[in-house]
């Protein structure tokens, strides 16, 4: 197990961890939050030695391996291939584990055709899976995760979702995405005023339980201002009067000792609406036979049709590269149709949150230049107050554009979107690099806008929050889907999760999981057979036990009635024979009761054991093989 005892880091001034202690116990999942810049990579750094604490001590187990997916890249090797196989352990080199590499390479969105290529061809995208996958691939005792959905699409990362949810090692994991957290992990922790809070459940329990301390906290330090100005009043009343000198000193003595408690520094969270432009007509925009490419013969978007609605939430949702931020480009006026049309209303104002948007960001300007160069017309004041409630207060607001990170170039996007009112708003996976908190109140605010939103995002939880209707990229071309996101699964669902490469990957994997489903069955006769030669023998004594209690019972009614007729005709004899009869009968059953009952608690305990091996098989079954993967501490 490992364990940390009274971390404490900083740099210069600024303190990141203070008394922080807690443990990783065997096979816990725990999912690590805080907000961005809490110190949740520096922690993971101190974990796997790539950093020392100031103070405190971190324990690791002698031959304990731990595997950190980083973010440096590095590549040796000539292919993908080759360069994924590269941290397998050296005892699982083979033709299976060849296999379950290309799985993984599969799962993570590569396809046969680029298990050749040399990894450096790779776009930077498809690099930090591979890095990914190098880390899946190896075998250590605890993986540790920073944001490996990002670069990720949505297919890809429920796959990663169900690999680690058959994760049996440990495992810390730092993500945005809220819902994919809880549905992995075993635990959560968070940091939270430089300290650390660690309980088994999900995100949405420990935040209410850090709550609940701080109000708890927070009453305590009002009950004791109040007990001090009494105190206070006492000794300034009675100073003067003699009688009343030594209960003066002790009170004195008493404030003395005393240590009040700090008031709590407030967390700014965002809290912010979308301006809503009015319209009053039925539709804003109608798009009939839409299509777009960017190289001739190679459409990206084909005779794509749908109306959008005034008040429509539409999700657009599909692997990377299909064209979903193009589609967002068109409907916005950035790019131009090359076949259909985009029929919009005169009354449309768009609001377009684009990642190309970030990188037109001028470096040069402040967070309050970039903000006023939205609307020249704004006043100062009027800018201020945008950078405010996008957590940029006081100086914060005169930073570089150039210095910020990801996170805060959204939230500058996001605040030039708050100047000018729109009823349409475009959103191009607005939640990148945003913490959990800053996510909250995006979903909040994007609920609560009074106009229509198309967005495309790869979050699952989002999809499920507000999609109404759905854009789907998957497979061929682009089509409109009319129902939520939980329809799609439960009626159509992804073809990419059932087509993971050519039919030579589909043979391969079909094959493996042939050899693996006849050793689960082969196993699985063994336990039957070994099930039936262990209850057997309890269920026939359990039967016996049974017939005798029921033969016993019968006999005991017959000398009941027996019984009552000798005490009726006065037969003396009689009446002593059945009364020895009845009370050894009842006797006899109670101690059968006891021996069924010590018998079935063996059987239930015994056929729960053999029901678990049972149901661990299933498991592996159903996982066909994912297996037991984990990481090595190479970058």
């Amino acid at each position: 197990m490992l364990s940390v005892a009274n971390l404490r880091k900083s740099y210069g001034p600024q303190v990141v961890f203070e008394g922080v202690s807690f443990t990783v116990g065997e096979g816990e999942r725990i999912g690590l939050v805080g907000r961005n810049g809490s110190g949740k990579t520096t922690l993971l750094r101190l974990i796997t030695a790539l950093e020392g604490p100031d103070s405190g001590s971190i324990h690791v187990p002698r031959n304990y391996s731990m595997g950190y997916l980083r973010q440096v890249l590095s590549f040796t090797e000539p292919s993908v291939l080759r360069e994924a196989s590269l941290l397998l352990p050296v005892s699982d080199e083979g033709t299976d584990e060849t296999y379950k590499v290309k799985r993984i390479l599969l799962g993570l969105g590569f396809d046969q055709t680029a298990f050749q290529r040399h990894p450096l061809e790779l776009s930077s995208g498809y690099q930090v899976r591979l890095n990914l996958a190098k880390v899946l691939v190896s075998n250590p005792d605890l993986l540790l995760l920073d944001e490996p959905t990002n670069y990720l699409d949505i297919v890809s990362i429920r796959w990663l979702g169900q690999f680690l949810r058959e994760w049996r090692n440990e495992l810390i994991l730092v993500t945005h995405d809220r819902s994919f957290m809880d549905d992995v992990c075993t635990h959560a922790m968070g940091i939270h005023r430089k300290g650390i809070r660690k309980i088994a459940g999900s995100t949405h329990k420990l935040y209410q339980q850090i709550l609940q301390e701080e109000e708890v906290y927070e009453k305590t330090r009002v009950n004791d201002e109040r007990k001090r100005r009494e105190v206070e009043q006492f000794i300034g009343r009675f100073r003067a009067q003699a009688t009343r000198a030594k209960s003066v000193q002790s009170k004195i003595r008493m404030l003395g000792k005393a240590k009040g408690l700090d008031r709590l520094e407030e967390l700014k969270v965002l809290d912010f609406q979308f301006p809503a432009a009015p319209f009053s007509g039925k539709w804003l925009m109608e798009v009939r036979d839409l299509g777009f490419s960017y190289n001739a013969g190679q459409p990206l978007i084909d005779g794509l049709t749908f109306p959008l609605g005034r008040e429509d939430r539409i999700g657009v949702i599909g692997k990377n590269g299909r064209g979903k931020s193009t589609l967002l480009s068109l409907l916005a006026g950035h790019l131009l149709p090359g076949q259909g049309t985009i029929g919009r209303s005169t009354n449309l104002r768009i609001g377009y949150f684009g990642q190309a948007n970030i990188d037109r960001l001028n470096a040069d300007r402040t967070v309050e230049e970039e903000i006023l160069q939205a609307h020249p017309d704004s006043s100062r004041g009027a800018a201020r107050n945008i950078c405010g409630l996008m957590l940029f207060e006081g100086d914060l607001a005169l930073k570089k554009i150039a210095v910020l990170s990801g996170g805060e170039k959204s939230r500058v996007l996001l605040g030039k979107m708050l100047v000018e009112p729109a009823n349409l708003l475009l959103l191009d996976e607005p939640t990148n690099d945003l913490d959990m908190e800053s996510v909250d109140s995006l979903v909040e605010a994007i609920d609560a806008f009074e106009g229509a939103v198309v967005f495309a995002t790869h979050s699952e939880m989002i999809l499920k929050a507000l999609a109404q209707r759905l854009i789907i990229f998957d497979g061929g071309k682009p089509w409109f889907f009319h129902g939520s996101y939980g329809d799609f699964l439960e009626t159509v669902g992804w073809r990419d999760e059932e087509m993971k490469g050519p039919q030579s990957d589909r043979m391969e994997e079909k094959k493996w999981q042939r050899a693996e489903k006849k050793e689960l069955k082969r196993i699985r006769a063994e336990i039957i057979a070994e099930r039936s030669h262990v209850l057997g023998p309890l269920e026939r004594e359990i039967s016996r036990l049974e017939k005798g209690i029921m033969d016993l019972e019968k006999r005991v009614r017959e000398d009941d009635l027996a019984l009552l007729r000798a005490s009726r005709t006065g037969q003396g004899k009689a009446i002593g024979g059945l009364s020895i009869s009845l009370h050894e009968a009842k006797k006899r059953i109670e101690e059968l009761f006891q021996e069924l009952e010590a018998a079935s608690a063996a059987r239930c305990a015994m056929a729960k054991d053999f029901e678990a091996r049972l149901e661990e098989l299933e498991r592996r079954g159903g996982a066909h093989g994912a297996g037991r993967v984990s990481v090595s501490n190479q970058p």
